[in-house]
């Protein structure tokens, strides 16, 4: 079992860094930290070359071939699977991806 190489996209570390922040000012700083070292955990689990997950259903992450993952039943990873290498693309709150 291999693992693939993974680049995350500045928009989708940004994210993760704007919802770190936003627990960070809600007074927990130690939560903050936990969540940006479990989603970056995550991104590994997804670097596995037999983890093939589901296309996305967002429409315009169809149109570029995102597959997506979903992470703590609150947030979607969408990211692009290509032979060797994971291209994380979008870290989003799930509530906000409507049609």
């Amino acid at each position: 079992m291999g693992k693939r190489t993974i680049s995350i996209l500045k928009q989708a570390s940004t994210s993760v860094a704007e919802i770190a922040y936003f627990i960070e000012g809600k007074g927990m700083p130690v939560t903050a930290k936990r969540f940006v070292d479990s989603a970056f955990k995550f991104f590994d689990t997804i670097s596995i070359d037999t983890v093939e997950n589901r296309l996305c259903s967002y429409k315009r992450w169809i149109d570029l071939g995102y597959q997506c993952v979903s992470f703590k039943k609150k947030y979607v990873v969408a990211y692009l699977s290509l032979l060797n290498e994971i291209i994380i693309c979008d870290f989003v709150v799930a509530k906000l991806l409507k049609e």
